[in-house]
């Protein structure tokens, strides 16, 4: 897909209060400091259309930029939150799960993984979630250059072995993620 216009429209606090519209959204998310806005701006060749920050934590909204004029690409708030007060993950949680369960034009969530790490046990269970709530996600490996060929090989059979335990099973009964 050629990418030929990229325009940002909103930043909302919950998903009542985002844009309403009829066009297909996909959802980027992770956590944070996994490259959601890099990977945003270089899908849409465009250098600062997403705020890029070296400090994890800082998207707190819901942000909406509209592709070509037909979908959406939205960024959501990173998963597991930098070093923030306890109130402000809750609300952050809340926003988050809002928008995923009640958001009819959403048709794929992106779950970005840092291909550098082992599953860490705060994107297992966000997959799990995913799968309970069964709503459809694919995942995306990102800083990928930081890795040889055969490490970066292995992932994505790796991922997968363990979304499709934990799809198969009651998640969380398995402490060692059904590795």
């Amino acid at each position: 897909m050629n990418i030929t216009t990229a325009t940002f429209i909103a930043s909302s606090p919950d998903y009542k209060k985002c844009p309403k519209i009829d066009l297909p959204e996909f959802a980027f998310i992770g956590r944070s400091n996994v490259g959601k806005s890099s990977l945003i701006n270089m899908l849409a060749g465009r250098k600062s259309l997403a705020k890029v920050s070296g400090t994890p934590g800082k998207t707190r909204l819901i942000n909406h930029f509209l592709i070509n004029e037909a979908w959406y690409i939205v960024d959501l708030p990173g998963i597991g939150f930098a070093k923030i007060p306890k109130s402000e993950r809750i609300r952050l949680e809340s926003m988050i799960e809002g928008y995923l369960l009640h958001r009819d034009n959403l048709k794929l969530i992106f779950l970005l993984i840092d291909s550098r790490h082992e599953p860490q046990k705060i994107d297992l269970d966000f997959m799990a979630w995913l799968i309970r709530n069964n709503l459809p996600f694919a995942l995306l490996f990102t800083k990928s250059d930081k890795l040889s060929k055969t490490e970066l090989s292995a992932k994505p059979a790796h991922y997968k072995k363990i979304v499709k335990c934990r799809s198969q099973g009651e998640p969380g009964n398995h402490p060692d993620f059904c590795d």
